[in-house]
């Protein structure tokens, strides 16, 4: 089944399809956080013609904090659109299940209703 773009008025064609490959790469995201586990000692390099200390154990953090905060807002903008069947709304927007698959115990108006509330939470609360 070929996947529609989900009409939204407050949010342009461009943005929502921005939002929605954020939410496909979920799962990379925890992957990559789970493998998240080496940190180390600051290492010196010269990156740019000087020296420059490069703390491999900051950029770890930052990065981990990152993937953390991007996973934590999808999971939160879920929960926020309807915390009965967010799980269902997880599942749909990050692995592209179609509602036709999903157990969820709402109607299909229902359901999408609370998927286009997702969208423009998330939305809000990804900024930029």
């Amino acid at each position: 089944m070929k996947e529609r773009d989900l009409k939204i008025l407050e949010l342009s064609p461009n943005r929502y399809r921005e939002l929605k490959y954020f939410c496909r790469q979920y799962r990379e995201k925890q992957s990559q956080l789970r493998s998240i586990t080496e940190l180390s000692s600051p290492s010196f390099g010269g990156c740019g013609g000087g020296n420059k200390t490069s703390d491999r154990t900051a950029d770890t953090a930052c990065r981990r904090a990152q993937l953390e905060r991007d996973i934590e807002i999808i999971v939160q903008s879920a929960i926020e659109a309807d915390s009965e069947i967010y799980p269902y709304i997880i599942t749909n927007v990050v692995d592209g299940v179609a509602y036709e698959y999903l157990d969820v115990m709402c109607g299909r108006r229902q359901f999408y209703e609370a998927r286009r509330r997702f969208f423009k939470i998330l939305s809000d609360k990804k900024g930029n």
